[in-house]
Protein backbone atom coordinates (compact mmCIF):
# COMPACT_ATOMS: atom_id res chain seq x y z
CA UNK A 1 0.00 0.00 0.00
CA UNK A 2 1.07 3.72 -1.06
CA UNK A 3 1.27 6.48 1.20
CA UNK A 4 -1.93 8.48 2.24
CA UNK A 5 -3.16 10.17 -0.78
CA UNK A 6 -3.04 14.31 -0.06
CA UNK A 7 -6.40 16.26 -1.64
CA UNK A 8 -5.58 18.28 -4.66
CA UNK A 9 -4.09 21.54 -3.77
CA UNK A 10 -4.84 24.55 -5.55
CA UNK A 11 -2.28 27.14 -4.39
CA UNK A 12 0.54 29.56 -5.61
CA UNK A 13 3.94 29.34 -5.34
CA UNK A 14 4.76 31.98 -3.04
CA UNK A 15 8.40 32.79 -3.33
CA UNK A 16 9.56 35.28 0.07
CA UNK A 17 11.79 37.61 -0.27
CA UNK A 18 15.09 35.61 1.01
CA UNK A 19 13.94 31.89 -0.31
CA UNK A 20 16.27 32.53 -3.57
CA UNK A 21 19.19 34.31 -1.90
CA UNK A 22 21.88 32.87 0.24
CA UNK A 23 20.98 34.81 3.57
CA UNK A 24 24.99 34.91 4.65
CA UNK A 25 25.29 37.27 1.58
CA UNK A 26 22.99 39.75 2.37
CA UNK A 27 24.30 42.99 4.89
CA UNK A 28 21.37 44.93 3.87
CA UNK A 29 18.31 43.46 3.58
CA UNK A 30 16.02 46.22 1.99
CA UNK A 31 13.06 43.76 0.81
CA UNK A 32 10.24 42.99 3.20
CA UNK A 33 9.29 46.15 4.21
CA UNK A 34 9.92 46.20 7.72
CA UNK A 35 10.47 49.01 10.08
CA UNK A 36 13.59 51.21 9.54
CA UNK A 37 14.67 51.82 13.14
CA UNK A 38 13.27 48.51 14.43
CA UNK A 39 11.12 47.67 17.56
CA UNK A 40 10.17 50.27 20.30
CA UNK A 41 13.10 49.46 23.25
CA UNK A 42 9.95 49.43 25.50
CA UNK A 43 8.59 46.46 23.51
CA UNK A 44 12.42 45.05 23.65
CA UNK A 45 12.14 45.51 27.17
CA UNK A 46 8.82 43.46 27.72
CA UNK A 47 9.86 40.92 25.60
CA UNK A 48 13.27 40.14 27.53
CA UNK A 49 11.40 40.36 30.86
CA UNK A 50 8.77 37.88 29.85
CA UNK A 51 11.19 35.52 27.59
CA UNK A 52 12.78 34.36 31.05
CA UNK A 53 9.70 32.22 31.56
CA UNK A 54 9.10 29.84 28.94
CA UNK A 55 7.06 26.76 31.05
CA UNK A 56 3.78 28.49 30.96
CA UNK A 57 1.20 28.76 28.26
CA UNK A 58 0.33 32.06 27.21
CA UNK A 59 -3.51 33.58 27.19
CA UNK A 60 -5.14 31.38 24.58
CA UNK A 61 -6.95 34.62 24.25
CA UNK A 62 -4.63 37.02 24.00
CA UNK A 63 -6.94 39.39 26.40
CA UNK A 64 -4.11 41.63 27.79
CA UNK A 65 -3.01 42.69 24.14
CA UNK A 66 -6.65 43.56 23.16
CA UNK A 67 -7.16 45.11 25.92
CA UNK A 68 -4.25 47.74 25.14
CA UNK A 69 -5.07 47.69 21.39
CA UNK A 70 -9.18 48.28 22.33
CA UNK A 71 -8.41 51.48 25.05
CA UNK A 72 -5.13 52.82 22.31
CA UNK A 73 -8.07 52.95 19.36
CA UNK A 74 -11.28 52.86 21.26
CA UNK A 75 -13.13 49.46 20.28
CA UNK A 76 -14.72 46.85 21.53
CA UNK A 77 -12.30 44.37 22.80
CA UNK A 78 -14.71 41.55 21.95
CA UNK A 79 -14.62 42.68 18.63
CA UNK A 80 -10.91 42.00 18.09
CA UNK A 81 -9.10 38.51 16.87
CA UNK A 82 -5.54 38.15 17.47
CA UNK A 83 -3.18 36.41 14.20
CA UNK A 84 -0.23 34.59 14.07
CA UNK A 85 0.42 37.84 11.54
CA UNK A 86 -2.23 39.48 9.93
CA UNK A 87 -1.32 36.33 7.32
CA UNK A 88 -3.22 33.88 9.41
CA UNK A 89 -6.00 35.98 9.58
CA UNK A 90 -6.57 36.17 6.03
CA UNK A 91 -6.46 32.40 6.02
CA UNK A 92 -9.00 32.29 8.59
CA UNK A 93 -11.45 34.69 6.80
CA UNK A 94 -10.84 31.97 3.57
CA UNK A 95 -11.31 28.90 5.59
CA UNK A 96 -14.82 30.58 7.07
CA UNK A 97 -16.38 32.10 4.16
CA UNK A 98 -15.01 30.46 0.65
CA UNK A 99 -15.49 27.24 -0.94
CA UNK A 100 -15.36 25.99 -4.43
CA UNK A 101 -17.08 27.99 -7.04
CA UNK A 102 -16.69 31.43 -4.92
CA UNK A 103 -14.98 33.88 -6.48
CA UNK A 104 -13.06 36.41 -4.73
CA UNK A 105 -11.86 39.94 -6.25
CA UNK A 106 -8.35 41.48 -5.45
CA UNK A 107 -6.31 44.38 -7.26
CA UNK A 108 -4.22 43.28 -10.34
CA UNK A 109 -0.97 44.34 -7.95
CA UNK A 110 -1.94 43.02 -4.65
CA UNK A 111 -0.69 41.21 -1.68
CA UNK A 112 -0.26 37.55 -2.58
CA UNK A 113 -1.47 36.28 0.20
CA UNK A 114 -4.89 37.22 -0.65
CA UNK A 115 -5.20 34.88 -3.68
CA UNK A 116 -2.83 32.46 -2.07
CA UNK A 117 -5.42 31.45 0.87
CA UNK A 118 -8.47 32.00 -1.41
CA UNK A 119 -7.28 29.77 -4.33
CA UNK A 120 -6.30 27.02 -1.68
CA UNK A 121 -9.83 27.31 -0.63
CA UNK A 122 -11.18 26.46 -3.93
CA UNK A 123 -12.17 29.91 -4.91
CA UNK A 124 -11.87 31.54 -8.49
CA UNK A 125 -9.77 34.61 -8.37
CA UNK A 126 -11.33 37.68 -10.07
CA UNK A 127 -8.17 40.62 -10.80
CA UNK A 128 -9.57 44.25 -10.80
CA UNK A 129 -7.43 46.30 -13.10
CA UNK A 130 -5.55 49.56 -11.75
CA UNK A 131 -5.12 53.12 -13.27
CA UNK A 132 -1.43 53.85 -13.12
CA UNK A 133 -0.81 51.42 -10.08
CA UNK A 134 -3.69 52.68 -8.32
CA UNK A 135 -6.62 50.39 -7.23
CA UNK A 136 -9.91 51.57 -9.40
CA UNK A 137 -12.68 51.10 -7.57
CA UNK A 138 -14.90 51.59 -10.15
CA UNK A 139 -13.78 48.29 -11.97
CA UNK A 140 -13.65 46.72 -8.93
CA UNK A 141 -17.45 46.92 -8.97
CA UNK A 142 -17.97 46.38 -12.67
CA UNK A 143 -16.30 42.83 -11.20
CA UNK A 144 -18.95 41.53 -9.09
CA UNK A 145 -21.26 38.71 -9.84
CA UNK A 146 -23.81 36.76 -7.93
CA UNK A 147 -20.86 34.25 -6.82
CA UNK A 148 -18.96 37.42 -5.76
CA UNK A 149 -17.95 36.27 -1.82
CA UNK A 150 -15.02 37.94 -0.47
CA UNK A 151 -13.07 41.55 -1.79
CA UNK A 152 -9.41 42.08 -0.62
CA UNK A 153 -7.81 45.34 -0.14
CA UNK A 154 -5.25 46.92 1.21
CA UNK A 155 -4.97 50.34 1.85
CA UNK A 156 -2.33 52.17 1.15
CA UNK A 157 -1.26 49.11 -1.56
CA UNK A 158 1.35 46.52 -1.65
CA UNK A 159 3.76 46.72 -3.43
CA UNK A 160 2.44 49.61 -5.48
CA UNK A 161 2.50 52.04 -2.50
CA UNK A 162 -0.27 54.00 -3.45
CA UNK A 163 -3.78 54.82 -1.58
CA UNK A 164 -7.56 54.86 -2.29
CA UNK A 165 -9.16 58.38 -1.03
CA UNK A 166 -11.89 57.89 1.97
CA UNK A 167 -14.28 59.13 -0.46
CA UNK A 168 -13.72 56.40 -2.78
CA UNK A 169 -13.44 53.25 -0.28
CA UNK A 170 -16.94 54.64 1.26
CA UNK A 171 -18.44 54.16 -1.84
CA UNK A 172 -16.95 50.81 -3.00
CA UNK A 173 -18.67 49.97 0.63
CA UNK A 174 -21.88 51.47 -0.26
CA UNK A 175 -21.85 49.97 -3.73
CA UNK A 176 -21.43 46.70 -2.55
CA UNK A 177 -23.89 43.50 -1.50
CA UNK A 178 -24.24 43.34 2.04
CA UNK A 179 -23.56 39.43 1.92
CA UNK A 180 -19.94 40.31 0.55
CA UNK A 181 -17.18 40.64 3.15
CA UNK A 182 -15.03 43.76 2.33
CA UNK A 183 -11.53 43.25 3.61
CA UNK A 184 -9.45 45.98 4.15
CA UNK A 185 -5.84 45.83 4.89
CA UNK A 186 -4.63 48.06 7.06
CA UNK A 187 -0.89 47.32 7.55
CA UNK A 188 0.80 50.73 6.12
CA UNK A 189 -1.75 53.20 7.10
CA UNK A 190 0.39 54.79 9.93
CA UNK A 191 2.85 55.87 7.58
CA UNK A 192 0.01 57.97 5.03
CA UNK A 193 -0.30 61.80 5.96
CA UNK A 194 -2.33 63.08 2.96
CA UNK A 195 -5.70 64.61 4.61
CA UNK A 196 -7.84 62.96 1.97
CA UNK A 197 -6.88 59.41 3.39
CA UNK A 198 -8.56 57.65 6.30
CA UNK A 199 -7.54 54.15 7.64
CA UNK A 200 -10.19 51.16 7.01
CA UNK A 201 -10.77 51.23 10.64
CA UNK A 202 -11.88 54.94 11.09
CA UNK A 203 -14.15 54.65 7.99
CA UNK A 204 -16.13 51.45 8.58
CA UNK A 205 -15.53 49.59 12.52
CA UNK A 206 -19.78 49.44 12.77
CA UNK A 207 -19.98 48.07 9.51
CA UNK A 208 -20.89 44.26 9.58
CA UNK A 209 -19.58 43.75 6.16
CA UNK A 210 -16.21 44.56 6.78
CA UNK A 211 -13.47 43.53 8.51
CA UNK A 212 -10.36 45.30 8.94
CA UNK A 213 -6.79 43.92 9.88
CA UNK A 214 -3.54 45.30 11.32
CA UNK A 215 -0.18 43.82 12.11
CA UNK A 216 2.99 44.45 14.25
CA UNK A 217 5.22 43.44 11.18
CA UNK A 218 6.16 46.73 9.82
CA UNK A 219 5.61 49.87 11.17
CA UNK A 220 6.06 48.20 14.94
CA UNK A 221 8.93 46.57 14.31
CA UNK A 222 7.85 43.28 15.20
CA UNK A 223 8.05 40.80 11.97
CA UNK A 224 9.86 38.12 13.70
CA UNK A 225 7.27 37.74 16.47
CA UNK A 226 4.26 37.15 14.33
CA UNK A 227 1.61 39.39 15.43
CA UNK A 228 -1.70 40.96 13.85
CA UNK A 229 -4.74 41.76 14.71
CA UNK A 230 -8.72 42.20 12.85
CA UNK A 231 -11.44 43.54 13.78
CA UNK A 232 -14.90 43.24 12.83
CA UNK A 233 -18.94 42.51 13.75
CA UNK A 234 -19.00 40.00 16.43
CA UNK A 235 -20.87 37.85 14.45
CA UNK A 236 -17.82 37.67 12.32
CA UNK A 237 -15.31 37.38 14.70
CA UNK A 238 -17.04 34.80 16.65
CA UNK A 239 -17.33 32.39 13.67
CA UNK A 240 -13.65 32.93 13.34
CA UNK A 241 -12.79 32.31 16.45
CA UNK A 242 -13.94 28.82 16.12
CA UNK A 243 -11.56 27.96 14.13
CA UNK A 244 -8.50 29.92 15.54
CA UNK A 245 -6.18 27.74 16.73
CA UNK A 246 -5.16 27.96 20.75
CA UNK A 247 -2.08 30.16 21.89
CA UNK A 248 -1.38 31.04 18.50
CA UNK A 249 0.52 33.82 19.92
CA UNK A 250 3.41 33.37 22.34
CA UNK A 251 3.70 35.57 25.52
CA UNK A 252 6.77 37.50 24.80
CA UNK A 253 4.89 38.50 21.68
CA UNK A 254 1.90 39.42 23.20
CA UNK A 255 3.55 41.39 26.06
CA UNK A 256 6.05 43.31 23.16
CA UNK A 257 3.31 44.10 21.00
CA UNK A 258 1.29 45.76 24.16
CA UNK A 259 4.29 47.57 25.15
CA UNK A 260 4.81 48.71 21.63
CA UNK A 261 0.95 49.94 21.17
CA UNK A 262 2.09 52.05 24.00
CA UNK A 263 4.95 53.60 22.75
CA UNK A 264 3.78 56.36 20.80
CA UNK A 265 6.82 58.54 20.56
CA UNK A 266 8.85 55.76 19.34
CA UNK A 267 6.16 55.25 15.95
CA UNK A 268 6.54 59.34 15.62
CA UNK A 269 10.36 58.79 14.76
CA UNK A 270 9.71 55.95 12.59
CA UNK A 271 7.26 58.23 10.83
CA UNK A 272 9.87 61.05 10.59
CA UNK A 273 12.51 59.32 9.25
CA UNK A 274 10.35 57.38 6.46
CA UNK A 275 9.12 60.70 5.51
CA UNK A 276 12.80 62.01 4.89
CA UNK A 277 14.19 59.14 2.94
CA UNK A 278 11.05 59.28 0.71
CA UNK A 279 11.82 62.52 -0.29
CA UNK A 280 15.66 61.82 -0.26
CA UNK A 281 15.06 58.95 -2.76
CA UNK A 282 12.41 60.58 -5.06
CA UNK A 283 14.87 63.32 -6.06
CA UNK A 284 17.53 61.10 -6.30
CA UNK A 285 15.79 58.34 -8.73
CA UNK A 286 14.57 61.68 -10.38
CA UNK A 287 17.71 62.48 -11.03
CA UNK A 288 19.23 59.09 -12.08
CA UNK A 289 16.07 58.37 -14.33
CA UNK A 290 14.73 55.76 -12.33
CA UNK A 291 10.63 56.23 -12.58
CA UNK A 292 9.28 55.58 -9.08
CA UNK A 293 6.39 57.17 -7.39
CA UNK A 294 6.01 59.59 -4.47
CA UNK A 295 5.97 56.76 -1.80
CA UNK A 296 3.29 57.59 1.13
CA UNK A 297 4.64 54.47 2.98
CA UNK A 298 8.14 52.81 4.07
CA UNK A 299 9.03 51.46 0.23
CA UNK A 300 9.30 53.02 -3.23
CA UNK A 301 8.46 50.73 -6.56
CA UNK A 302 11.28 51.52 -9.01
CA UNK A 303 11.42 51.42 -12.78
CA UNK A 304 14.36 50.91 -15.10
CA UNK A 305 12.89 51.48 -18.52
CA UNK A 306 14.26 54.90 -18.86
CA UNK A 307 17.99 53.89 -18.11
CA UNK A 308 17.80 50.81 -20.56
CA UNK A 309 18.85 48.04 -18.18
CA UNK A 310 16.78 44.77 -16.57
CA UNK A 311 15.53 44.75 -13.12
CA UNK A 312 17.24 41.91 -12.72
CA UNK A 313 20.30 42.69 -13.55
CA UNK A 314 20.12 45.40 -11.08
CA UNK A 315 19.07 42.92 -8.43
CA UNK A 316 22.22 40.82 -9.39
CA UNK A 317 24.37 43.66 -9.04
CA UNK A 318 22.97 44.89 -5.66
CA UNK A 319 22.64 41.25 -4.26
CA UNK A 320 26.51 41.01 -5.13
CA UNK A 321 27.34 44.12 -2.97
CA UNK A 322 25.41 42.61 -0.29
CA UNK A 323 22.49 44.64 -0.64
CA UNK A 324 18.75 42.76 -1.14
CA UNK A 325 15.93 44.12 -2.59
CA UNK A 326 12.14 42.62 -3.89
CA UNK A 327 11.37 41.62 -7.86
CA UNK A 328 8.16 42.48 -9.00
CA UNK A 329 8.29 39.02 -11.08
CA UNK A 330 5.62 37.48 -9.49
CA UNK A 331 3.39 40.15 -9.43
CA UNK A 332 3.65 40.94 -12.99
CA UNK A 333 5.28 44.28 -12.56
CA UNK A 334 7.71 44.46 -15.69
CA UNK A 335 11.46 45.59 -15.15
CA UNK A 336 10.98 46.83 -11.70
CA UNK A 337 11.98 46.08 -7.85
CA UNK A 338 10.44 47.16 -4.71
CA UNK A 339 12.97 48.87 -2.21
CA UNK A 340 12.21 49.08 1.46
CA UNK A 341 13.82 52.36 3.43
CA UNK A 342 15.84 51.65 5.66
CA UNK A 343 18.50 53.41 8.15
CA UNK A 344 20.19 55.78 7.26
CA UNK A 345 23.39 54.29 6.63
CA UNK A 346 21.28 51.78 4.33
CA UNK A 347 20.03 53.92 2.60
CA UNK A 348 23.42 55.51 1.64
CA UNK A 349 25.16 52.59 0.77
CA UNK A 350 21.84 51.58 -1.75
CA UNK A 351 22.65 54.68 -3.42
CA UNK A 352 25.91 54.43 -3.87
CA UNK A 353 25.63 50.75 -5.24
CA UNK A 354 22.89 52.22 -7.71
CA UNK A 355 24.95 55.08 -8.97
CA UNK A 356 27.70 52.45 -9.61
CA UNK A 357 25.44 49.99 -10.94
CA UNK A 358 23.81 52.95 -13.52
CA UNK A 359 27.41 55.00 -13.89
CA UNK A 360 25.64 57.84 -12.77
CA UNK A 361 27.47 60.15 -10.71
Amino acid sequence: MGLPKPNKIVGINYIAGLSSFKRKLVKIKLSANESALGPSPRAIKEYNKISKNFKRYPDTNGNSLKNVIAKKFKLDRNRIILGSGSDQIFELICRTYIKKGDEVIVPRYSFIIYRLYSKSNGAKIIYSKENNFKVSVKDILSKVTKKTKVVFLANPNNPTGTFINKIELKNLRKKLRNNILLVIDDAYFEYVQQRDYSSGLKLFSKYKNVLITRTFSKIYGLAGLRVGWGYASKEIINILNQIKPPFNINKPALFAASAAVKDSNWLKKEIKHINKWSKIFFNTFKKMKIETNESKVNFLLVNFDRVNISSNKVFQKLAKSGILVRKMDIYGIKNSLRITIGKSEENKKLIISLKKILNVW
